[in-house]
């Protein structure tokens, strides 16, 4: 079966982006540019929500126009041949995304991970994120803490009744100042 991986950046003080909703603040260096192109090759579907979704279409279909940083020009024509599902109850179709989903979350994100395929890969926030981990659906964590306080802006984990077990598999450093963990969800 497929695996959903949930890719974040969040700040020491614990958001995925700024009080103003400013996400200009990820170090993408060398290191952490592999990582990131490593869990891409992994996948061959990228999940958004609609607010990062917004965000994504903004800037990969002509961001080689907007940047000449290295992880961009690697992974802007990637980020284009991907098939891309987001999820929405207010998005009906959007230029680039293969599909998007709008109802019946449980039932056409597990047909998701039952059909053939590589991973899937689900990109930041945090509400399509808590949805899917409240519907034990998300199996891997995979958390870069970059060294910024922001002081405010969307939590990386929302507020849940239960709490969630987790399991460490792998911390790493990358470029000399972001500290990525990976945690998988432990079945329960």
């Amino acid at each position: 079966m497929r695996r959903i991986i949930f890719w974040v950046h969040t700040s020491i003080d614990g958001h995925i982006d700024g009080p103003n909703g400013e996400f200009d603040w990820p170090l993408m260096g060398e290191e952490l540019s592999a990582y990131s192109e490593e869990l891409s090759d992994r996948s061959d579907t990228f999940l958004y929500g609609r607010g990062v979704w917004e965000g994504m279409v903004a800037f990969w279909p002509n961001a080689e126009s907007m940047s000449d940083h290295p992880h961009v020009l690697k992974f802007a024509p990637r980020w284009r041949n991907t098939p891309k599902i987001v999820f929405s109850r207010t998005l009906k179709e959007t230029d680039w995304a293969t599909r998007v989903i709008g109802d019946d979350l449980a039932e056409q994100v597990t047909e998701l991970k039952r059909q053939d395929g590589r991973d899937l890969l689900l990109t930041g926030g945090s509400g399509l994120a808590a949805a899917l981990t409240g519907l034990g659906l998300v199996d891997e964590y995979h958390i870069a803490v970059h060294p910024v306080v922001l002081g405010g802006g969307r939590p990386l984990f929302v507020p849940r009744d239960e709490r969630l077990g987790l399991r460490l598999v792998e911390s790493r450093t990358c470029d000399s100042q972001v500290v990525v963990t990976r945690y998988d969800r432990v079945p329960g």
